[in-house]
C-alpha cells in the first residue's frame, strides 16, 4: 500500500513537471476586442490542465487600464491534445458574457484561441510576450 502511494505521488510529480514544460505555458497578448482594448493572459498548468487569467488590459494607447476581467478566470480546463493542440476546456467570452468550448492552437509564438456555442465559433490570434 505505501509502495501505492510513493509511486502515485511519483507519478503526480512527474506530471506536474511536463505540465510546467508546456510551450502554452506564459504570458500572451491579445488582440484588440470590439472595445479596442488588449489583454495580457497568463496561461499555468491547473492540475492536469491549463487555465487562463487576465493579468491586465489596455487601451488603444498602451495605458493600462481597470477592467472587470482583470484577475479573473478566461478559460479553465483545458487539456493538451498534442501536436500544439489543446482543447475540451471552457472559455468564458467577457464582451458577450457568453461560456463557450475552449480550443488552443500553438504555432511558434502565436496562439489560435477558439471558442464554440452549438455551431458558432469565433476566435483570436495571440502573441507569446515571454
Amino acid at each position: 500500500m505505501a509502495a501505492m502511494r510513493v509511486a502515485f505521488v511519483f507519478s503526480a510529480l512527474l506530471g506536474s513537471a511536463a505540465m510546467a514544460a508546456d510551450p502554452v505555458i506564459g504570458l500572451w497578448k491579445t488582440e484588440p476586442d470590439r472595445k479596442m482594448l488588449t489583454s495580457h493572459i497568463e496561461i499555468r498548468a491547473c492540475a492536469t490542465k491549463f487555465c487562463g487569467r487576465v493579468r491586465e488590459a489596455f487601451d488603444i494607447y498602451g495605458a493600462s487600464v481597470k477592467t472587470r476581467n482583470v484577475g479573473h478566470e478566461l478559460f479553465w480546463d483545458v487539456e493538451p491534445l498534442g501536436g500544439g493542440r489543446y482543447g475540451n476546456g471552457r472559455v468564458f467570452v467577457p464582451l458577450l458574457n457568453v461560456e463557450a468550448k475552449a480550443s488552443l492552437e500553438l504555432k511558434g509564438d502565436m496562439l489560435k484561441v477558439t471558442g464554440c456555442k452549438g455551431l458558432v465559433c469565433d476566435g483570436q490570434t495571440w502573441v507569446r510576450l515571454k
